[in-house]
């Protein structure tokens, strides 16, 4: 075997090595002893400590997340938290920056305070299931690096500030169950990475603008905005999966373009005001089209045959509107439907069998129409149908058996 001779300064002696070991292991120390101890900026520690002064101290509960925060004991993102900033809080892996902000259903009350806008690496705000009140600072668009900001289930008031349009990384806004007033922001596209928007159950005023072309899901329910449904608030939305409009005043026509969105699988619009639905066949014969609910409105005519040229449709929902004719044939020859509401129309005639057979596919209901011959066994004609007068009435004459 070869042996290799070792030059003075290619070796190294016990002491040497013993002393880079000793170095080595005082940076370990070092590093430790600083992440452990937390170096948290002091802009963000001054903004805890404001957004934590703004909660009413009555309504911090001993066991909460705010309770644990004590600056007086501990720096915020200090390691490791067994007593103090137990929750609540995340910061950076640095232990520098506070990153989140995700409170717990405590009843925290009180408003926000503009000074949150100095956590500018916060990526995630969630206040939600609360009692904050007040209304949203305008501050908020300083808050560049965030992601998701959640404010849902509480008392916020007054409009949405036009600056949350500029948050440019925001992926999911929620601020749903809220007494939020007024329009929605004119520039709502600017939320070019927007995936998630609901703004439900607010008291949300005026037409819909143009929507963000990202988005994904949209709920806007139970507000009271008005007008038409139009295709330039949704144009270029080729991802939109989900759209829950219901409870609202839209009005008008709904044209057929809605239900060609690409990406289109779940639509509500229950419980407004439309008067007339276009449908048109998919093109290609292809759509991802699985539920729709139009329940509730005032359109009038024939019970639209083309909804059965959606391959995937297993829900159709129509109950409550002015629906006249028979029922489509077709309906009953599509395997994929499973529930069809049709009850509460001015329907004539006789339902399909294939309703009634032994292989019945379809739950729902036919009931509160005009029809005969709808089998009182059956659950699909449940409640009965209206009184002879009253169809009488709504035709002019004797309904059409």
């Amino acid at each position: 075997m070869e042996n290799k001779n070792y030059t003075s300064s290619e070796k190294q002696s016990p002491v040497a090595m013993f002393n880079t070991l000793c170095y080595l292991l005082l940076l370990l120390l070092l590093l430790h002893f600083s992440l452990s101890q937390g170096l948290t900026f002091p802009q963000d520690i001054s903004a805890l400590k404001a957004f934590k002064a703004s909660i009413k101290p009555t309504s911090i509960p001993s066991w909460s997340c705010l309770a644990s925060w004590d600056f007086a004991a501990a720096d915020p993102c200090a390691l490791p938290r067994r007593t103090h900033f137990t929750c609540g809080i995340i910061c950076s892996i640095d232990s520098t920056r506070v990153t989140q902000i995700t409170l717990d259903p405590a009843g925290y009350s009180g408003q926000l305070t503009p000074l949150l806008s100095q956590l500018t690496q916060l990526t995630i705000l969630d206040l939600s299931d609360n009692s904050f009140f007040g209304s949203i600072p305008s501050s908020i668009s300083s808050l560049r690096s965030l992601q998701t900001l959640i404010l849902k289930s509480n008392s916020f008031s007054g409009s949405i500030p036009d600056s949350v349009t500029t948050l440019k990384s925001l992926e999911s806004l929620d601020i749903s169950h809220n007494s939020l007033s007024g329009p929605l922001p004119k520039t709502l596209n600017l939320l070019s990475g927007l995936r998630r928007l609901d703004l439900s159950y607010n008291q949300l005023t005026g037409f819909l603008p143009k929507l963000p072309y990202n988005l994904l899901e949209l709920a806007l329910k139970g507000n009271s905005l008005s007008g038409y449904i139009s295709n330039s608030s949704f144009d270029g939305l080729t991802q939109l999966e989900v759209v829950e409009l219901s409870e609202n005043s839209f009005t008008g026509t709904l044209g057929a373009w809605f239900f060609l969105l690409p990406a289109l699988q779940q639509a509500d619009l229950a419980n407004n005001s439309l008067k007339r639905v276009e449908i048109s066949k998919p093109s290609g014969g292809n759509s991802d089209l699985v539920a729709i609910d139009l329940g509730f409105n005032h359109i009038e005519g024939n019970a639209p045959t083309d909804f059965v040229n959606y391959p995937q449709l297993s829900s159709l929902t129509l109950r409550y509107n002015r629906l006249r004719g028979a029922i489509p044939l077709e309906y009953s020859k599509k395997k994929s439907l499973r529930r069809l509401f049709l009850d509460g129309n001015f329907l004539i005639g006789r339902p399909p069998s294939e309703f009634f057979g032994g292989d019945t596919w379809v739950s729902g209901s036919l009931g509160n129409n005009c029809l005969v011959g709808c089998p009182g066994s059956s659950q699909l004609c449940s409640p009965s149908q209206k009184p002879y007068e009253v169809c009488k009435q709504a035709y002019g004459r004797k309904p059409m058996a």
